[in-house]
């Protein structure tokens, strides 16, 4: 069962639901390693100067935003640090909005979201409030140090959080040249293709679909497993995120429709935990051991 990476609260009105987030998806393609044919071990990368060809330290190497040709504005990490959102643990339903309103170009990655302990009820009541009235929950979120916008849909009978791409990062018909297209069909053209269509249609069945490229290289590692050639690559879980317990305040309900205007923020959130991200340099690894 993959594991949760982020614990937290849907927060809407006055209202905290306990969840915690799940990939809905999975890497299936081919991962290759580099690898020194000589010895078979691994191959790792190198910074180097692009102008020079030197390895560059990495108490050398700074961030910056380039700002003209060559040009480039240096930042440190205390300003890269200070500028990243506030992490806390809820998503906040901002609105609600028409389902068919939000363009797939905007859909980015989707992620279950699992009721927590005393959480089932309440998460059962947004999930079935939802799908009655054809509308989705438009979010913000904090995950992994980078700020989401996201939108929270029924699915069955779960609720999933699919991250939304910003606007600015989708391009319009018109930005590829698509507006106006002006070119004339028949009537006849028309219903042909519509037959055709009709007679391609058939249900939906994404098992029935394979990744050939995957499929060939797989069925090559097995015929030189046959031949006696094994390596066997070890793969690091996921970090789990530590998230806090959240009060279940499903009588703010009736608080949120009687006419006061809290907002969501204003309901206590628990804050995230620190967590240190300083790893031991390779020379003081083989000093510990």
């Amino acid at each position: 069962m993959p594991r949760s990476i982020w614990k937290g609260a849907v927060s809407f009105g006055l209202v905290h639901i306990p969840v915690s987030v799940v990939s809905a998806t999975r890497q299936s393609g081919i991962d290759f390693d580099w690898l020194d044919e000589r010895s078979l071990d691994p191959v790792g990368y190198k910074r180097i100067n692009k102008t020079t060809g030197k390895e560059v330290p990495s108490e050398h190497i700074v961030k910056g935003i380039e700002h003209g040709k060559g040009k480039y504005v240096v930042l440190s990490e205390d300003e890269i640090h200070n500028a990243l959102p506030e992490a806390t643990r809820t998503i906040d339903i901002l609105t609600f909005v028409e389902a068919r309103e939000i363009s797939i170009l905007h859909f980015e990655k989707p992620y279950y979201l699992a009721p927590d302990k005393n959480g089932e009820k309440v998460y059962a009541l947004l999930r079935d409030t939802l799908s009655a009235a054809g509308k989705v929950g438009v979010a913000n979120l904090v995950m992994h140090s980078k700020q989401h916008l996201a939108v929270i849909m029924p699915l069955g009978d779960a609720l999933v959080l699919n991250t939304l791409r910003w606007a600015d990062e989708v391009r319009s018909a018109e930005d590829v040249g698509l507006e106006g297209l002006d070119a004339k069909v028949s009537k006849k053209e028309v219903d042909m293709a519509q037959r055709l269509v009709d007679d391609m249609t058939e249900q939906w069945d994404p098992d029935q679909y394979h990744d050939t490229f995957k499929d060939n290289v797989m069925a090559l590692v097995e015929r030189k497993l046959k031949d006696g050639k094994l390596e066997a690559v070890a793969e690091e879980p996921e970090p789990e995120d530590s998230g806090a317990d959240v009060i279940d305040l499903t009588e703010l309900l009736r608080r949120s429709l009687g006419g006061k205007q809290d907002k969501a923020k204003d309901a206590p959130k628990p804050k995230s935990s620190g967590r240190s991200t300083s790893r031991r340099s390779p020379a003081a690894r083989r000093k510990a051991k």
